[in-house]
């Protein structure tokens, strides 16, 4: 294949770019923009249920949708328009009770069709959970039970664990990506020092921490306060009390002290790990996707979130009665910020940096 590939491209021929065929697709107005992105997003998907959002989004359900509010703003904005048009008329279209209801209809639309879409971003993406702790707390033992094998040495030796450890599984089809470090400590050599180091770069950029203590040891717990003070004051933060087998505390998930959630458990036998699960879940408001689960990317959020803020601005401008050109320029302004989802309104820059991140060709 390797020789093959070699004489064609001698004969003049080029390799594809990538994401270049899918490029061509949207160019050629074969799919819209989302619709390409979710090419992309299919390939990549981690899970089942991502897979699926991935390929309804692909089918063009997510942009059906979209269109369908882009048509509801322009409707909003050609009432708007005609009453500034036509401002002999005796009928005042701006203060008609028809068109605040269909205002407050748009910006309810747009409440779920956000919400669809975050959660179909998190099918997407997932969260980086980072496990960390003193040695010895059970770092690596949880990482194996949420793994489900051994992916992680475990010894009653501190400081096992030199490196960086990574994961990748779902829970109800959120991807989860756990990464196990080094236990937090005065170094005693160059090698774990330089884990530590990389543990606590880790936790400066995870979406949560799950700081392990063992509930076993009174000296670990009564040294949280001390601990804690050494984390980012920026990144979620839940406490894990690990070991309850040993210490005698029930299995349960609390709010805690300083609003720091604490989930107790034992990751030997097991217990409390459905509780942690659905922890993780709560903490960014994922729900197990219906069947009708469409995938979204960040930007597709954003637009929505900046389309419904020229809706709800342009809403205040109207009902305290100002000049209907305020209120129609607000809805323009909503209607392009849609119409960068699908991309008929886009830039070369966008493009370039949605068909690059694409495996070659496809």
């Amino acid at each position: 294949m390797e020789l093959l590939l070699q004489r064609v491209l001698a004969l003049g021929a080029r390799a594809a770019v990538a994401g270049e065929f899918t490029q061509r697709a949207y160019l050629n107005d074969k799919l819209d923009l989302a619709q390409a992105e979710a090419i992309a997003d299919l390939i990549d998907s981690g899970s089942a249920q991502a897979a699926r959002a991935a390929l309804r989004s692909l089918q063009g359900e997510f942009s059906a949708r979209v269109h369908e509010l882009a048509e509801a703003v322009l409707l909003l904005r050609l009432w708007i328009e005609a009453a500034i048009d036509f401002p002999e008329e005796e009928i005042d279209f701006l203060a008609d009770r028809a068109l605040g209801e269909r205002m407050q209809d748009v910006r309810q639309r747009f409440t779920e069709l956000a919400e669809t879409a975050r959660q179909g971003a998190l099918l997407r993406d997932g969260l980086t959970v980072v496990i960390a702790g003193r040695p010895n707390a059970g770092k690596s033992s949880l990482l194996n039970r949420l793994a489900g094998y051994d992916a992680a040495i475990v010894t009653a030796t501190p400081g096992t664990t030199r490196d960086v450890l990574r994961e990748r599984i779902a829970i109800d089809g959120l991807p989860l990506h756990i990464l196990d470090t080094a236990g937090l400590r005065e170094a005693p050599d160059e090698v774990e020092a330089e884990g530590i180091r990389r543990a606590r770069h880790e936790i400066s950029r995870a979406d949560r921490v799950l700081f392990i203590v063992d509930a076993a040891d009174p000296q670990a717990v009564a040294a949280i306060e001390d601990d804690l003070e050494h984390m980012p004051a920026r990144i979620p933060l839940t406490l894990v009390f690990n070991k309850i087998d040993r210490s005698g505390d029930a299995v349960k998930v609390e709010a805690g002290q300083g609003g720091t959630p604490r989930v107790y458990l034992s990751a030997g036998s097991g217990a409390g790990l459905d509780g942690l699960r659905q922890h993780l879940k709560d903490c960014i408001g994922f729900h197990p996707p219906p069947e009708g689960a469409l995938s979204a990317r960040t930007r597709h959020i954003d637009a929505l979130r900046r389309a419904r803020g020229h809706v709800e601005t342009g809403h205040e401008l109207l009902t305290m009665g100002h000049a209907g050109e305020l209120v129609a320029q607000e809805l323009r302004d909503a209607h392009q910020a849609l119409g960068e989802i699908t991309g008929e309104v886009s830039s070369d820059d966008l493009l370039g940096r949605i068909f690059s991140s694409f495996c070659i060709g496809k």
